[in-house]
């Protein structure tokens, strides 16, 4: 049963008040045994929340859904979803609640959601819990990604509840307490566009576009605006999840923010060898997330929205096709340009050079080499340090290296310093979150603490971390994960 917590912070709910035929009312599933396992802080500090008062029981029961503040109203959220480009026409948050949204302190609106806190009406076949080790996974990568400095949900905490989850195995039980800018996804125009109620896709975009994008209200034709904003929006995230070697996994349309943040951390994984066909998702058996793959499927995933915004467009529906269209194929220039930029700053290049990138992803590819590892270790080879040992063949890199070099600006360190503040030397390296999940589970973590330590401050190269640099040991197998969280 749920009660009342004290006011630790104010919850508003105007997506429930503005579009109530996309939610119902929920509330959590008991928690029998709530405990905080890990607490974002300095999340915390952002939303202008008492991190202290969060440890308390009223934070924690608030953490899992138990305890919200008087005049909050949490709803189960509903959209549709191209999922591995099937179309299943109802989705929605089949273990997760909205539980409302609160104003941090730069005066962003930014939503506070639940994940595995009990089966909803859009639950199908699930049983709407989560594991501890699958709610960690996406702290940590969520964190990771922030430090970065790519668009993302993040973590505000993760609480085990006490319960047993039963999967291949019988595992603890968790709820992750998220933050994002908002919800709304691809899949929430889908499944607005199919509701044959023309007011409340008019209502879902007009929500959007003053959400997220103001701007686009006092455009000639707001819609077709909005949809010019989301597209450059998700051509930079998807350029920066390039750059850092990031497979998001399970690009389905009900993954895709209109925020242009990163969202729903389930199979996801940082490349080690570069490689382009690199997939760790243990059902995409066809590569379609495959980390080359994934700025064409996001071009795909937005020409889905553009269809649900046809009629808001223009009457003319030529003419809004036609309209649409045109935003649509401009993401290819609008992505390339977004990686060709990021790719230059990553090898100290004041132009773009995009035949020198070729032949080093080429070189990379063929010579399987650490993709973190080789671009850190470029501003050390200005230094005087050996890139060149990352080669099996160290030849054909010393022919690119001196082509390199003759494009570099002359001052050479301060060149390898700013390399250094866009290359990382720590990411989530999969087998030590692997190593970090599975120490939780069984009850301990120590690992977990000092992966987010690492990896929330990635471009300081600190004495005493070089396993964290490190790409996996010789001889294991290849990384897989799992949607099932």
């Amino acid at each position: 049963m749920s009660v009342s917590a004290p006011p630790l912070l104010d919850l508003g709910h105007s997506y429930a008040d503005a579009l109530p035929q996309l939610s119902v009312p929920w509330t959590a599933a008991p928690a029998p045994a709530p405990a905080l396992l890990a607490l974002n802080e300095e999340l915390a500090a952002e939303l202008g929340v008492d991190a202290e008062a969060l440890r308390g029981p009223a934070g924690v029961g608030l953490l899992v859904g138990t305890a919200v503040p008087d005049g909050a109203r949490p709803v189960a959220q509903v959209y549709a979803g191209h999922q591995f480009g099937g179309y299943v026409p109802r989705l929605g948050d089949g273990r997760a609640l909205l539980l409302g949204e609160l104003v941090d302190v730069r005066g962003r609106r930014r939503d506070l959601h639940l994940k595995g806190s009990g089966r909803t009406p859009f639950a199908r076949s699930g049983d709407g819990k989560a594991a501890v080790g699958p709610m960690l996974r996406e702290y940590v990568m969520g964190e990771a990604m922030h430090a970065l400095g790519i668009p993302t949900s993040r973590a505000l905490a993760v609480v085990a509840t006490g319960d047993k989850v039963v999967r291949e195995t019988v595992l603890p039980g968790a709820v992750l307490a998220r933050v994002a800018a908002s919800h709304l996804r691809v899949g929430t125009f889908q499944y607005a566009a199919a509701s044959g109620e023309p007011e409340v896709l008019r209502a879902l975009t007009d929500h959007a576009i003053a959400r997220h994008h103001p701007e686009a209200a006092e455009a000639e034709n707001p819609a077709l605006e909005l949809y010019r904003r989301v597209v450059d929006a998700q051509a930079s995230l998807v350029a920066r999840w390039m750059l850092v070697g990031f497979v998001h996994g399970v690009m389905n349309t009900d993954n895709v923010t209109i925020s242009g943040e990163t969202i729903d951390y389930g199979p996801c994984a940082f490349m080690d060898t570069f490689d382009p066909d690199t997939v760790f998702s243990s059902i995409d058996h066809a590569g379609r997330y495959a980390y080359g793959n994934q700025p064409g499927i996001a071009q795909w995933n937005l020409a889905r929205l553009g269809e649900t915004l046809v009629p808001l467009i223009d009457d003319d529906v030529d003419v809004a096709v036609e309209a649409a269209t045109e935003v649509v194929t401009s993401f290819v220039a609008r992505y390339e340009d977004h990686w060709a930029r990021g790719m230059a700053a990553k090898l100290g290049l004041e132009e773009q050079a995009p035949a020198l990138v070729q032949e080093l992803l080429a070189l990379l590819h063929s010579q399987r080499v650490d993709h973190t590892t080789f671009f850190r270790s470029l501003s050390s080879h200005l230094r005087g340090g050996q890139a060149r040992s990352l080669f099996s063949e160290p030849e054909a890199f010393d022919g690119w290296a001196a082509r390199w070099e003759e494009q570099l600006p002359r001052d050479r360190g301060a060149v390898a310093a700013a390399m250094d503040r866009v290359n990382p030397v720590y990411i989530a390296r999969n087998h030590l979150v692997e190593e970090a999940l599975a120490a939780a589970t069984a009850g301990d973590m120590a690992p977990f603490h000092r992966l987010v330590e690492v990896v929330t401050d990635p471009f300081v190269e600190r004495p005493g971390l070089e396993r964290y640099a490190e790409p996996a040991p010789a001889g294991r197998g290849p990384h897989v994960t799992y949607c099932g969280t």
